[in-house]
C-alpha cells in the first residue's frame, strides 16, 4: 500500500499492552520494509532492528518487575549480541544469576517469555547462572562461541561484569583450542552445505563463502586478539585496510540478500531456494526477460562468496602461525624467487608479481611439477591478489605468460591441483578474457548444478582423472591412454561453454573464440580449427545417443561423417562422457554410458568399413539370425523350432534387436502358448545399462499409453521404448526404465511391475495414472511446450517434443497419438532437469509417413495437451 515513510518512535512507557505492542512492531516493520525498499544503508537497518528489540525488551522487563530481581541481568547474545537482527533473525537472550533464581523470578521470567511469543518474536533464551555458563560453554563451543559476543540490555550490570571475567580466564577456552574448534566446525559445517557455496540452492549463513566464515574471522580474532570488530584487527597487521573494506562490502551484500529474503518468506531462511529466487530478486530491483534478473543476482552472489572463500583461507592461514606458532616449517628453496615452506608455495621476492606478471603463471607451473605442494602460503594469496587486481592487461597478451601456460597445459600434472588453484584465484580470469565473463554464471533450471567456471573446471578434472578411471569409465580410459597431444581435448574443455550468456548459440560462439586462442599460442591452423571443431560439436554426441535411433543405419551414417574420422570421434567422446558427468552429480548413469558406447563402437565400424560402403541392411539381419541360432543351440534349441515363430516377425525386429535380446524373447515365447494372455518379461542384466521390459501380447492402441501409466505409478522412469508389431499383428516392444534417480529397479519391484503391466494389458480402460504432486523445485519451473518435425529419409515422421516434465507426460503423449490413429514405433525419452525432451517416430495406421496437414493436427493437439495450466 502507499503510505508516508514511518518513522519509529520510543515506545509509550504508560501503553504495552499485546495489542498496541503488535500494531507498534507491524509499524516498525513496515517502515523498515520501506526504507529497504528505498535502498537505504542495510547495516543501519539491521542495527536499527537490534536498537528497536532492545527498548522493547528493557520496557517489558520493567513491566514484569524483573527490576526487582537485584542480581538477575538479561544479556542479548549470538547475533542479536553483535547488535544484528534481520527481520526474522532469532532473539538470543541470556537470563543470568549469579546464585540462582528465585521461585518468584522464575515465575516472572516465565511470564516475559510467554509474552514475547504472543507477540510472534522468535525468541531463543536460557536460564542460567554464571557455572552454568561456564560448564556449558565448555562442553559446547555453539555456547561458548554464543556467550562470546554477550551484551548487556538490562539488569545488574555486576552480574554481566563477573560473567565476562569467568569467561575471560584462560581456562575458559584458550585461544589455541578455540581457533581448532572454529576451524572444525567450519570444515564441518561446509562438508553439511556439500562442500561448497555454488549450490543452486545456496546457504547464505552456512555456505562455503556465506556469512559464518565472516563472523568465523571474527570471532576467533576477538577471543585471541580481544578486538570488538574486523577494522580493529587491522592494527595488528593481519588484515589491510582494503582487505577489511572488501569483507565489509561482502557482508553488506548478502545482508541485502538475507534481509530480502526473510522479507519473502517471512521466515527466518537462509537458504535461497528456486521458490523464492525470482521474488528476492525482483525485491532487489533486478530486472530482465525471462530469468535473467535471478540469473543476475545469482552471478553477484558467487562471485561474493568466492571473494569471501579467498579471504577467509588467508586469514585462517595467519591466525594459525599466530595462534598455534606454526613458523618453523622445513624451508626449501625452488628458486631465485619461490620457496618450499612446509607443504606451501611461498613467493620470496615481495612485489614479483606486480613487477612481472608471467611469474604468476611461473608459479601454477612449479605446482603442476611438485606434488608436494598443496597451496600457496598466506603472503603470497595476498601478494597475488593484489598483482592480479592492478593488472592493466590480460595475462594472455604477455608472450612470457602464454609461453608458460602452454606448459602447465602440456605438463602431465598441469591440469590437476595447479589448474584447480588457477581457477580458485581468479588467474584463469585474468588470463582468458571470456573466462572472466562465465565466473558466476548460473542457469536458472534443474539441470545444471554449477556456475558455467565450476562446472567447465569440474569437466577438466574429470578428463583429468580418466587414467584412473578404468572401472566407471572403461572406454574413455582406454581412448585416453592413446591419444596425441591431450592438451588439444583440455582446449576444448575450457573452451566449450565460455561463450555461456552470450547472445548466439554458445557452441558457434565458443568456437570463433577458441580458435582465436589456439592460434595466439601458436596451435597450427589444423590444430586450432580441430578445438574449435570439438567446441561447436560438443553436444552432438550426447544428443545423438540420447535423442536419435542409434539402431537405425542412418543416424550412424549421418554422424559418422560430421566426425568424419576415428580421432574426432575418440576426442568427441572423451569430452562428452566428462561434459555429462561435470553437469550434474545425478545425470550419468549406466543406461547413458551403454547408448555412448554403442554410438561409439557403431560410428567407429561405419569409419574403418568407409562411409561409401555402408553395410547391407539384409546381409547385417541374415548374420544377426544366423549368430542367434547357435546360441540358441546351445540351449537345444534348434531351427525348425524357432522358423515358425521368426516367420510372423517382420525383418526390422531382427534389426533392431542383438542376438542376446532374441534369445531372450524367442525361448520365452516358444513357452508362451496361451495367446490370449499377456507376457511381460523383465531383465535382470544390469550390464545392459538399465531394465528392460519385453511385451508381448495381441496388439492395441492403447499398449503404449497402458504400459507408460504403470511404469509411471511405480514411480520409475522410461528412457527408451521400441514399438514393433509382428506380421499377425502382436506387439514386440520393449520398454528401457531406471529408478528415477539413475539406478536400476529395485528387485523388490520386478514381480510387483510385471503383475500389474500384465492387469493394465488386459483392462486397458481401468489404468488410471496416480495423482502424483511436482516436487517443490519443479513447482518453480513451466514454460510453453514445443514441438518439431524432424527430416528423415525413412517412410515415417519423427517429432522432438520438449515440454515440462510433469507426472504422467508420457502416457498424455501416448494417448495423443492413439486417439489421432497413429502407429508409435519408437520413443526415445531424454529428461533434463525440469524439462522432458523427447524424440519419437510415428506413422499413419498404414505405415506412412504424416502429412503436413495432419502434422499440424498433431503439433496442436499436443501443445494443446502439454501446456501449463
Amino acid at each position: 500500500m502507499d503510505f508516508e515513510p514511518y518513522s519509529p518512535v520510543k515506545i509509550k512507557p504508560d501503553n504495552l499492552t499485546l495489542s498496541y505492542l503488535k500494531i507498534h512492531i507491524q509499524q516498525f516493520n513496515d517502515w523498515q520494509l520501506f526504507s529497504f525498499k528505498d535502498k537505504q544503508d542495510i547495516t543501519l537497518l539491521v542495527q536499527q532492528r537490534a536498537r528497536y528489540i532492545d527498548e522493547l525488551l528493557i520496557r517489558l522487563w520493567d513491566l514484569v518487575g524483573l527490576t526487582e530481581s537485584y542480581d538477575i541481568s538479561l544479556i542479548a547474545v549470538g547475533g542479536y549480541g553483535r547488535g544484528e537482527l534481520h527481520p526474522k533473525s532469532d532473539v538470543d537472550l541470556l537470563i543470568l544469576s549469579e546464585s540462582g533464581f528465585s521461585e518468584q523470578s522464575e515465575k516472572k521470567i516465565s511470564q516475559l517469555v510467554t509474552f514475547l511469543w504472543d507477540l510472534k518474536l522468535d525468541i531463543g533464551q536460557s536460564v542460567r547462572t554464571i557455572k552454568d555458563c561456564y560448564e556449558q560453554g565448555q562442553a559446547d563451543i555453539t555456547v561458548a562461541t554464543s556467550m562470546l559476543e554477550a551484551r548487556f540490555l538490562v539488569g545488574n550490570e555486576d552480574t554481566f561484569e563477573k560473567l565476562q571475567v569467568t569467561l575471560e580466564s584462560k581456562a575458559f577456552w584458550p585461544s589455541d583450542k578455540f581457533f581448532i574448534a572454529k576451524k572444525e566446525e567450519q570444515q564441518a559445517r561446509h562438508k553439511m552445505c556439500n562442500g561448497d557455496g555454488y549450490s543452486l540452492e545456496p546457504d547464505l549463513k552456512n555456505g562455503s563463502g556465506g556469512l559464518r566464515d565472516i563472523q568465523t574471522v571474527a570471532w576467533i580474532s576477538k577471543c585471541h586478539f580481544n578486538v570488538n570488530s574486523l577494522l580493529d584487527l587491522t592494527s595488528f597487521n593481519y588484515i589491510t585496510p582494503g582487505e577489511y573494506r572488501e569483507l565489509a562490502d561482502c557482508q553488506t551484500f548478502l545482508w541485502t540478500i538475507r534481509f530480502a529474503l526473510h522479507t519473502v518468506t517471512n521466515r527466518p531462511d537462509n537458504r535461497l531456494l528456486f521458490d523464492f529466487q525470482n521474488d528476492v530478486a525482483s525485491l532487489l530491483g533486478y530486472t530482465g526477460v525471462a530469468n535473467q534478473a535471478i540469473e543476475q543476482m545469482m552471478k553477484a552472489f558467487y562471485q561474493t562468496i568466492h571473494r569471501v572463500k579467498e579471504l577467509n583461507e588467508m586469514l585462517l592461514q595467519y591466525f594459525d602461525e599466530a595462534i598455534l606458532g606454526n613458523l618453523n616449517q622445513h624451508i626449501e628453496t625452488i628458486d631465485d624467487h619461490f620457496q618450499l615452506r612446509g607443504h606451501m608455495i611461498e613467493l620470496k621476492t615481495a612485489t614479483l608479481f606486480s613487477d612481472r606478471p608471467e611469474m604468476m603463471l611461473q608459479m601454477f607451473l612449479y605446482i603442476a611439477k611438485d606434488p608436494r605442494i598443496i597451496g600457496i602460503y598466506s603472503p603470497t594469496i595476498r601478494e597475488l591478489r593484489e598483482a592480479r587486481r592492478c593488472l592493466t592487461q590480460w595475462l594472455q597478451n604477455i608472450p612470457e605468460c602464454r609461453a608458460i601456460f602452454m606448459e602447465i597445459l602440456q605438463h602431465p600434472r598441469g591440469m590437476g591441483h595447479a589448474f584447480t588453484l588457477l581457477h580458485e584465484y581468479g588467474v584463469l580470469g585474468a588470463y582468458i578474457p571470456q573466462w572472466s565473463r562465465i565466473v558466476g554464471q548460473m542457469q536458472f533450471d534443474l539441470f545444471h548444478a554449477y556456475t558455467v567456471d565450476e562446472h567447465t573446471h569440474r569437466l577438466v578434472k574429470y578428463i583429468y582423472r580418466y587414467p584412473e578411471s578404468k572401472e566407471t569409465h572403461p572406454l574413455a580410459h582406454q581412448i585416453y591412454s592413446y591419444l596425441e597431444k591431450p592438451e588439444l581435448l583440455f582446449l576444448a574443455a575450457i573452451f566449450h561453454d565460455i561463450a555461456k550468456g552470450q547472445k548466439g548459440d554458445h557452441s558457434t560462439l565458443g568456437a570463433v573464440d577458441a580458435v582465436a586462442f589456439c592460434e595466439l599460442h601458436g596451435l597450427s591452423r589444423y590444430e586450432s580449427k580441430f578445438v574449435a571443431w570439438l567446441v561447436k560439436e560438443h553436444l552432438t554426441m550426447s544428443v545423438t545417443a540420447q535423442r536419435r535411433d542409434i539402431s537405425d543405419t542412418l543416424v550412424i551414417t549421418e554422424f559418422a561423417k560430421k566426425v568424419s574420422d576415428e580421432k574426432h570421434l575418440n576426442f568427441l567422446y572423451c569430452l562428452t562422457v566428462a561434459d555429462i558427468c561435470a553437469t550434474n552429480e545425478g545425470t550419468w548413469n549406466s543406461w547413458k554410458g551403454t547408448l555412448l558406447r554403442e554410438l561409439y563402437h557403431s560410428t567407429q565400424k561405419a569409419l574403418r568399413r568407409g562411409l561409401e560402403n555402408p553395410r547391407d541392411i539384409r546381409d547385417r539381419i541374415r548374420d544377426r539370425q544366423h549368430k542367434t541360432l547357435s546360441l540358441l543351440l546351445d540351449l537345444n534349441i534348434t531351427k525348425q523350432d524357432v522358423k515358425p515363430l521368426w516367420r510372423r516377425f517382420k525383418l526390422n525386429y531382427f534389426f533392431r534387436y542383438n542376438s542376446a535380446q532374441i534369445v531372450w524373447h524367442t525361448v520365452n515365447m516358444l513357452k508362451h502358448q496361451d495367446h490370449s494372455q499377456p507376457m511381460v518379461l523383465i531383465s535382470d542384466q544390469n550390464h545392459l545399462g538399465a531394465t528392460e521390459i519385453f511385451v508381448y501380447h495381441k496388439d492395441m492402441p492403447a499398449l503404449f499409453s497402458s504400459v507408460v501409466k504403470e511404469i509411471d505409478n511405480k514411480k520409475l522412469s522410461v528412457h527408451d521404448a521400441k514399438i514393433l508389431s509382428s506380421r499377425d499383428d502382436f506387439s514386440l516392444s520393449t520398454f528401457t526404465v531406471l529408478e528415477q534417480d539413475g539406478e536400476h529397479i529395485d528387485p523388490d519391484k520386478i514381480q510387483r511391475l510385471k503383475h500389474a503391466i500384465e492387469m493394465a494389458l488386459l483392462s486397458p480402460e481401468k489404468v488410471n495414472c496416480q495423482q502424483t504432486r511436482l516436487t517443490r523445485i519443479k513447482r518453480q519451473f513451466k514454460f510453453e511446450p514445443k514441438v518439431t518435425f524432424l527430416p528423415t529419409k525413412r517412410k515415417r515422421t519423427q517429432l522432438e517434443v520438449v515440454a515440462f516434465d510433469a507426472p504422467g507426460i508420457l502416457a498424455d503423449i501416448g494417448d495423443i497419438f492413439r486417439s489421432s490413429g497413429l502407429m508409435l514405433h519408437t520413443a526415445k525419452i531424454t529428461t533434463i532437469g525440469e524439462r522432458a525432451e523427447d524424440l519419437f517416430i510415428v506413422s499413419t495406421e498404414d505405415g506412412d509417413s504424416l502429412t503436413e496437414q495432419q502434422e499440424e493436427n498433431l503439433k496442436a493437439n499436443l501443445i494443446a495437451e502439454l501446456s501449463p495450466e
